[in-house]
């Protein structure tokens, strides 16, 4: 007879829900394999049957992380409109982080705090990625004259990226203004920003 896998995908899944929990509420420090083993009701042995040990459950947290951005983001299909697709990946960036704030924080976390030193260099083809469906657009943009070529479509994806992720961040941290709040002038402030690196109309 077969015996059940019980170590599967799913509780690995809810295994990384937690840690990400945890790890966002008490910090990397408060982090126990058997302490998480408990919470998801399952053995240690099961935790280091999936992860090896406290560095491959930190690491599987971001690659996690990594995973559902990108992929979110790469659900927002490009159209004939670049500047419209950098507000819409904007948009979604936001929807990511509202829907997985856990997973969001582990991904913006410092990668020495998380891993040591040795790891920042590992998490840099990971930024990258995370961001290139922007950078695309305004590639894009910048191949058919509507966004201006004097910046690399690098730096203005990154001056996009700015300030999409202060705004999220100032949301989720609480730490909006009394009686303001990031959502209401969200996607406007995109449109904004955007609009600050279009080439005007009359000269395309």
């Amino acid at each position: 007879m077969v015996r059940p896998k019980t170590h599967d995908e799913a509780l690995r899944q809810r295994l990384i829900h937690r840690a990400a929990a945890t790890v966002f509420d008490r910090g990397v420090a408060a982090l126990s394999l058997r302490q998480l083993a408990a919470d998801v009701k399952t053995s240690t042995t099961a935790v280091y049957s999936l992860f090896g040990n406290k560095a491959g459950l930190l690491d599987s947290l971001f690659q996690e992380a990594t995973r559902l951005f990108v992929a979110h983001l790469g659900a927002v299909q490009p159209t004939a409109d670049p500047a419209d697709d950098v507000v819409r990946l904007g948009l979604a960036y936001r929807e990511y982080a509202l829907a997985n704030p856990h997973l969001y924080a582990i991904l913006f976390s410092d990668p020495a705090t998380r891993f040591g030193a040795a790891s920042r260099e590992d998490s840099s083809g990971d930024a990258v990625e995370t961001y290139q469906p922007l950078v695309d657009a305004v590639r894009r943009g910048q191949q058919d004259g509507r966004f201006t070529g004097r910046a690399a479509a690098e730096a203005v994806a990154l001056f996009c990226w700015g300030t999409a992720h202060g705004l999220v961040s100032l949301e989720l941290a609480g730490q909006e203004a009394p009686g303001l709040t990031a959502e209401a002038g969200y996607e406007r402030t995109l449109r904004a920003v955007v609009e600050g690196w279009r080439v005007p109309a009359a000269v395309v």
